[in-house]
């Protein structure tokens, strides 16, 4: 059961999802979610989530191309 208190901290924004897979990178815009005001941690439905694994499973034709920089980390 959930905190009532942590319920008011939620609200529903549209999102951009991504997920590194095999070496490979999938960006999703526009995934509906609640988002916590406070901490920024996303929530999905359990039908989001279905889709986005859809997405990611089949990889249908994309909106669009991105090219991204890549950087290590050095300590």
């Amino acid at each position: 059961m959930q905190n009532n208190n942590f319920n008011e901290h939620l609200v529903e924004q549209r999102v951009t999802y991504s997920l590194e897979k095999d070496g490979q990178f999938f960006i999703v815009e526009n995934v509906p979610a609640r988002v916590n005001i406070e901490t920024g941690e996303q929530f999905f439905s359990p039908e989001t989530v279905e889709q986005l694994q859809q997405i990611i499973l089949h990889q249908p034709q994309p909106a669009r191309f991105m090219q991204i920089p890549v950087y290590q980390f050095a300590a």
